[in-house]
This record gives C-alpha cells, sequence and structure tokens, in this order.
C-alpha cells in the first residue's frame, strides 16, 4: 500500500525518486512549479523536453499525460511532467486532474520510482479550488494501484497544507 504523507515547503528541495511538475503544454518551462523546477534542475531538463518535442510531442504533451525526463541537478533521479487542465465553473475537468495524478503514477511505476513528490497540480495560475483539488489528488492516489511506495504532497503553503491535511483525515470515497 502507498502511503502518503505532506511537506509543507518547496518541491525542488525534496529528495526522492521522482518530482512531478505541473508544467505547461509546451513542455518548455514557465512559472510556478514549472519555473521553479527548470531553474533549479538545469539546462538538462529543458534540454530533454526539447527533444520530447522534437520526436514525440510535437504539439505539446495533452493535458492529463505524463512524461518524465531526466531530474538534471534536482535530488531526484527523473522529473515527471504532467499538464494540469484549467479550472472551469461552466465544464467538469476532474478528470483531466484526476488523469494527472494516475498518469503520473503509471510513468513512475514505468521508471521503477519508490518515491514521488507531487504538487497541488493545477491550483496556481490554473485557478483549480484547493479544496476540489485536494480531494482528487488524494482520492485518485488512493485509488491507483502502483508501485510507488510513499507519495509526498509537497504544498507550498499553509492554506495548502492544511487543506490537504483535512483530505487526508477523511476516508476515501466509494
Amino acid at each position: 500500500m502507498t502511503s502518503i504523507t505532506l511537506v509543507r515547503g518547496d518541491i525542488t528541495q525534496e529528495s526522492v525518486d521522482a518530482v512531478v511538475n505541473a508544467a505547461n503544454s509546451s513542455l518548455l518551462g514557465g512559472g510556478g512549479v514549472d519555473g521553479a523546477i527548470h531553474r533549479r534542475g538545469g539546462p538538462e531538463i529543458l534540454a530533454e523536453c526539447r527533444k520530447l518535442r522534437a520526436s514525440h510531442y510535437g504539439k505539446g504533451l495533452p493535458t492529463g499525460r505524463a512524461v518524465a525526463t531526466t531530474a538534471g541537478r534536482l535530488d531526484a533521479r527523473w522529473v515527471i511532467h504532467t499538464v494540469g487542465p484549467v479550472w472551469s465553473a461552466t465544464e467538469d475537468r476532474s478528470g483531466l486532474l484526476a488523469s494527472c495524478y494516475r498518469e503520473s503514477l503509471r510513468v513512475a511505476d514505468e521508471l521503477g520510482a519508490t518515491t514521488v513528490a507531487f504538487p497541488a497540480i493545477s491550483t496556481g495560475v490554473y485557478r483549480w479550488p484547493m479544496d476540489d483539488a485536494a480531494r482528487i489528488a488524494v482520492e485518485t492516489v488512493r485509488a491507483t494501484a502502483t508501485g510507488v511506495e510513499e507519495v509526498r504532497f509537497v504544498l507550498f503553503d499553509d492554506t495548502a497544507y492544511e487543506t490537504f491535511a483535512r483530505r487526508l483525515d477523511r476516508p476515501p470515497l466509494p
């Protein structure tokens, strides 16, 4: 069974097998978590992302999918890039957000990763409400069969940490 832990801090400081990047579809860096991972990880990550764009992902990585690169200078072996959906008040995109977590765990399994650090995907500039994002993240990780032994949700601020902590205390929905 996968253990779930919470960390209040900077995901780029985590010592894990794989760090999940809340990437944009271009895979070429951006703001928030994406920018921080590219800055701290160094040019090796961007170089591999460019290779992916030149081969398999010429139009970019689709929302809800995941792909891995080196972790460069991070204290990890890999970065798993996933593209979260932009929140919409008029269209339910929950399935795409859940897919980010499932697909990232699938890629982690393919790599043989046993420890994975996730950010709160889509809660920054993509405006997903934190409570709903935490619900989807926790329920999806709990429901996904994986060889990953530890999932760490690395939350940047107290509000995110407290929201995820509340969700972990609730039993998963049937």
